[in-house]
C-alpha cells in the first residue's frame, strides 16, 4: 500500500441517511402514516419495541445536522423524502408543509456548498396505498410516478442527482417475503411481484425526472454483498448462484435489459412461488425497466461466504475470521473491504454503467462517550480506512467511481434492531438529542479536506 493515497480531485465525499431514521415528526404538519410507521407500531415487530416517532428529530433539527455535515467538510449528502409526509393520502392532495420542509433543506444545502442527492423511496411509503396492496399491485407503480412528479417539479430546479428507489431486493424479499419489515407480509409470490412493480415504476419514473429536472443525472441503488462458496463443491457454488440471483440480479438483469435471470424463474417456478407463471408482466414492461440511467448506486457492507448444509442443503453463511471487533461489527456483518473491490468490478465489468457510486458502506460499533465527552471509534475508523484503499485501488482499476456516500451520518433507528445499533460517524443521544463529532467524524473530516489519506 501507498503511503499516500489521493482520489481524483471531482470524487465526491459524502454520507448517507433515510428519512424514517432520522427525521420523527411521524404525525405532525399534516404527514400521513407510512408502512413504517403501522410496522413499528405492531407489538413484536421491533427490538425493544423502538419506533421512528422521534429517531434524532431531524425534522426539528435539521439545521443543526447541515452544521455538522459543513464541519465534517461533506461535498455531498444522500437524503430521502418521506412520501406519506408529501402525499398523505398517497396520492392527489399535496401536503404544503411538507413540501416546504425538504425545499428548506436542499436550500440550507446548497448554501453549504453540500450537494444534495435525493432517494424517493427508502422503503417508507404511504400506508393507505399499503392497503390497496401496496407494491404487489400495478397501480402502485402509477402513483409513484404522481409522487416523483410533484417532488421533482419542486426541487428538479435545484436538485440535480436523483434515486428511484433504495434496495428494492430488502422491499421485496424482507418487506413482502419473510416479513422481517413492513409491511410484514411472508409470501413470496407476492414479493416477486412487488419486485417488478418497484423496478417498473423504476423506469417510469426515470423520464418523469428527466423532464422535470433538466439536465440532472438519475440512478438506482441496489444492495450487494461479495458472495463465495464456502469450498469448490457444488453444493456450496449452488448456494451462491440462488443468493447472487435472488438479491442482485433479479434486479440488475432487467434494469440492463436483459430481463429476469432464466435460473431464477426456474427456482421460483419450482418453488411454488410463481403459480400463473410471469403473469405479472405486460408487454413493454420490460423496456420500460431497462430505461438508461445515468449511474447505479451500490450499497456495501459485508461479504458472505456460503456453505451448503444439512439435508436439504440450505446454505449457511460461515465465518473465516475469528470473531474480533477488528474483524466483525456489532450487525455481525465481516469487515471484508476486498469485497468492496469485487463487487465494483463485477457490476462495472458486468453491466457497463456509465458511472458507479457507493451509496452506503459503514460499520456498527456502540463506543459510548468517555468522562471526556469524547467518543474514540478506532474500529469503525479501521473500517472506513481499509475500505478507503479499496476504493482508490477500484478507481486504478478504470472502475468510473464517482463517490461514496458513508452510512451514516448519525446514529439512528436501524429498522428491525431498533436503536440497538449505531452506524454514526456523529454520537446521537437519544434522550436528550445532542449530537457529538465521533472520532470517525474527525478523521472523515481529514480525508475529505486533503482528498486522501
Amino acid at each position: 500500500m501507498a503511503n499516500k493515497i489521493t482520489f481524483p480531485e471531482n470524487f465526491l465525499w459524502g454520507a448517507a441517511t433515510a428519512s424514517y431514521q432520522i427525521e420523527g415528526a411521524w404525525n405532525k404538519h399534516g404527514k400521513g402514516e407510512s408502512t413504517w410507521d403501522r410496522f413499528t407500531h405492531t407489538p413484536g415487530k421491533i427490538r425493544n419495541s423502538d419506533t421512528g416517532d422521534i429517531a434524532t428529530d431531524h425534522y426539528r433539527l435539521w439545521k443543526k445536522d447541515i452544521g455538522l455535515m459543513k464541519k465534517i467538510g461533506l461535498k455531498a449528502y444522500r437524503f430521502s423524502i418521506a412520501w406519506p409526509r408529501l402525499l398523505p393520502a398517497g396520492r392527489g392532495k399535496v401536503n404544503q408543509k411538507g413540501l416546504d420542509f425538504y425545499s428548506r433543506l436542499v436550500d440550507g444545502l446548497l448554501a453549504a456548498n453540500i450537494t444534495p442527492f435525493v432517494t424517493l423511496n427508502h422503503w417508507d411509503i404511504p400506508q393507505i396505498l399499503e392497503e390497496e396492496g401496496g407494491w404487489t399491485v400495478r397501480s402502485m407503480a402509477d402513483a409513484f410516478v404522481e409522487y416523483t412528479d410533484v417532488i421533482t417539479r419542486s426541487l428538479g430546479d435545484r436538485v440535480k442527482n436523483w434515486i428511484t428507489h433504495n434496495e428494492p431486493a430488502v422491499v421485496a424479499w424482507m418487506g413482502y417475503g419473510s416479513g422481517v419489515h413492513a409491511p410484514g407480509l411472508r409470501d413470496y409470490k407476492l414479493g416477486i411481484r412487488a419486485a417488478h412493480h418497484l423496478l417498473l415504476s423504476h423506469g417510469q419514473a426515470v423520464p418523469v425526472i428527466r423532464r422535470n429536472s433538466p439536465n440532472a443525472e438519475v440512478g438506482i441503488t441496489l444492495n450487494i454483498a461479495w458472495n463465495i462458496a464456502a469450498s469448490n463443491s457444488r453444493a456450496d457454488r449452488e448456494a451462491v448462484r440462488a443468493n447472487d440471483g435472488e438479491w442482485f440480479r433479479w434486479f440488475a438483469d432487467p434494469l440492463y435489459g436483459r430481463g429476469y435471470p432464466s435460473d431464477k424463474v426456474t427456482d421460483y417456478t419450482q418453488m411454488g412461488a410463481l403459480p400463473n407463471g410471469m403473469d405479472f408482466v405486460q408487454p413493454g414492461d420490460m423496456d420500460v425497466i431497462a430505461t438508461p440511467t445515468d449511474f447505479i448506486g451500490l450499497n456495501y457492507y459485508s461479504r458472505h461466504v456460503f456453505r451448503a448444509d444439512g439435508a436439504d442443503n440450505d446454505p449457511q453463511i460461515v465465518f473465516a475470521h475469528p470473531k474480533t471487533p477488528e474483524h466483525w461489527t456489532e450487525m455481525g456483518w465481516e469487515n471484508h473491504p476486498d469485497g468492496l473491490i469485487g463487487i465494483l468490478g463485477r457490476v462495472y465489468f458486468d453491466y457497463q454503467p456509465l458511472k458507479l457510486y457507493v451509496t452506503e458502506n459503514g460499520a456498527s460499533y456502540s463506543t459510548p462517550p468517555d468522562e471526556k465527552g469524547e467518543i474514540h471509534d478506532e474500529h469503525r475508523t479501521n473500517y472506513l480506512r481499509t475500505h478507503f484503499v479499496a476504493l482508490h485501488r477500484a478507481l486504478q482499476a478504470g472502475i468510473p467511481l464517482a463517490g461514496y456516500f458513508l452510512w451514516s451520518l448519525l446514529d439512528n433507528f436501524e429498522w428491525s434492531h431498533g436503536y440497538s445499533q449505531r452506524f454514526g460517524i456523529v454520537w446521537v443521544d437519544y434522550e436528550t438529542q445532542k449530537r457529538i463529532l465521533k472520532d470517525s467524524a474527525k478523521w472523515y473530516k481529514r480525508v475529505i479536506k486533503k482528498n486522501g489519506f
